[in-house]
């Protein structure tokens, strides 16, 4: 049964693709984001504590670990909780705040709750847990995701290695490829963006209200807060950008978007070639016993996985090209801009995993057709008259490729026929001919 909250959804991520990316939630909901912040704070304290003389005896271990808990065992009470003050301070941040104070009063440490959130503005916590959430959603769950629509492609690219096909550049037929050889292409090209992606820094802003530490600083002036920064982003799995406003700088965010973007390109790529390769009849789609393939043509299994995934695919990157334009671009010290646009960092992310959902299904559907593959190899004859002028040109024959273009740029029909009695035509070694002869559109594929 549907619940009732996923008929109301406002967005399909919600609602009619729930079930595809409810994973994401522990990421990127609003309870989410609140427990991300609570652990900001929460380690923020405990790494207070091993560098000023005041706080150095307050976190014993064992505290330690019941102030851990408060972010470890979140709840959805914990949340509302937060929510409630909020509605009051009309403050997300602040309303963090006031919430670890009411846990510091219960755990008996409420003399040191004005060391919550000590020298910090807002950006500080929030700069830092959006690129925790990030980090973590990508390597929990996208590139995994990713690697086992590779991991697919690459076992039909294995599977189909030797089935030869005949290419299409320009949409015209050309010299013959193999089919396993197309899919590797996807293949090498998805695993060397999941590298770039994997290789793009997560960073955060942490020096108080403009970047300078100037709270920090005026109230322990002897003490080296930027070092302290560093430190402590290393602590969240972050590099400190060293270097900011009152915000983040959002560089190393908009890199990490423009390779999901790029990532998406080669998806949608891969989309429209098998769609493709399904109306050429190259792959036939394995049928489920109820579905219908149109409400009007009872005959249709439409590619529909494929359009499903490029249509998610082209929103998703709507959205990270505005990330990634948007977020570095700030006024003077800070707008509000970025404020309400990360709030959506979740989306993309989202409509890009129901895309690589709705591939893996529809190369799940795939029945390979090797007698249409064939049928267009033996159609396109001409397509050898490359490998036969090559040749030539090897033996310094006059004009090769002007011959062969006068042979095969006719409106009459290229067959194995004409070419063999072409080849008869050639004044070479009858050695070379035996070469040309063996030449067919099916084993003229390269290596």
């Amino acid at each position: 049964m549907i619940a009732f909250q996923a008929l109301q959804a406002i967005s399909p991520i919600d609602g009619r693709y729930r079930d595809k990316v409810a994973t994401l939630s522990r990421y990127f909901s609003e309870e989410s984001l609140i427990r991300y912040r609570v652990q900001v704070e929460v380690e923020y304290f405990i790494a207070l504590c091993s560098e000023l003389p005041s706080l150095k005896d307050v976190c014993t271990p064992s505290l330690c670990e019941e102030l851990r808990r408060i972010y470890t065992n979140f709840s959805e009470a914990d949340a509302a909780r937060v929510k409630e003050i909020e509605a009051v301070t009309n403050h997300d941040v602040k309303a963090v705040e006031y919430f670890l104070k009411e846990r510091f009063e219960t755990l008996g440490i409420g003399e040191d709750k004005e060391f919550i959130h000590f020298g910090l503005t807002s950006q500080d916590i929030n700069n830092t847990a959006f690129p925790m959430m990030i980090r973590e959603a990508i390597v929990d769950i996208y590139i995994p995701a990713l690697r086992e629509l590779v991991e697919q492609l690459h076992g039909y690219a294995l599977e189909w290695e030797d089935i030869p096909m005949l290419a299409k550049t320009h949409g015209q037929p050309a010299s013959p490829t193999r089919l396993g050889k197309e899919i590797e292409v996807f293949v090498y090209r998805l695993r060397k963006q999941i590298e770039q992606l994997e290789a793009v820094p997560h960073s955060g802003k942490f020096g108080g209200a403009t970047g300078n530490f100037n709270a920090h600083h005026v109230a322990y002036p002897e003490h080296d807060w930027k070092d302290f920064g560093r430190r402590f982003l290393a602590i969240l799995g972050l590099d400190r950008e060293e270097w900011t406003t009152q915000i983040s700088n959002y560089d190393n965010m908009a890199a990490l978007f423009d390779a999901c973007c790029r990532i998406n390109v080669i998806l949608i790529d891969l989309c429209r070639d098998f769609w493709q390769y399904i109306s050429m009849e190259y792959f036939k789609q394995k049928i489920k016993a109820g579905e219908v393939g149109s409400s009007a043509m009872p005959h249709k299994v439409n590619p529909i996985d494929y359009e499903n995934a490029e249509g998610n695919l082209g929103i998703a990157n709507a959205i990270y090209e505005h990330l990634s334009r948007k977020l570095p671009i700030s006024r003077l010290q800070r707008d509000l801009t970025d404020s309400t646009v990360l709030r959506n960092v979740g989306v993309p992310l989202a409509h890009s995993l129901i895309a690589v959902s709705s591939i893996r299904k529809g190369l799940g559907k795939l029945l390979l057709n090797e007698t249409a593959l064939e049928r267009d190899l033996q159609n396109n004859y001409a397509v050898v008259a490359e490998a036969i002028q090559t040749i030539l040109r090897r033996e310094s024959y006059p004009n090769p490729y002007e011959t062969l273009k006068a042979l095969t740029r006719t409106n009459e029909a290229i067959t194995a026929d004409s070419i063999a009695q072409f080849i008869e035509t050639l004044e070479v070694d009858e050695a070379v001919k035996r070469e040309m002869r063996k030449i067919t559109p099916s084993n003229y594929v390269g290596i």
